[in-house]
């Protein structure tokens, strides 16, 4: 799904929205971009963030 705008709209992941019904709200109310806040994790916790992203992109068909 193309979006017609030219403003993204930019998600900073961290403890309080690691979830994946967190990361899924956002997504649906409009998040285009995800930052991975490195400073609160481990390798293991971003990289499910991570998976969960493209889980979350798979389903909906939207990058």
């Amino acid at each position: 799904m193309k979006r017609d705008r030219r403003v993204k709209i930019v998600a900073t992941l961290g403890p309080a929205s690691s979830s994946r019904a967190m990361i899924k709200s956002l997504f649906e109310a409009g998040a285009d971009v995800f930052r991975l806040n490195m400073s609160h994790g481990s390798h293991e916790e971003i990289t499910e963030r991570h998976q969960l992203i493209r889980e979350i992109e798979h389903e909906t068909g939207r990058p």
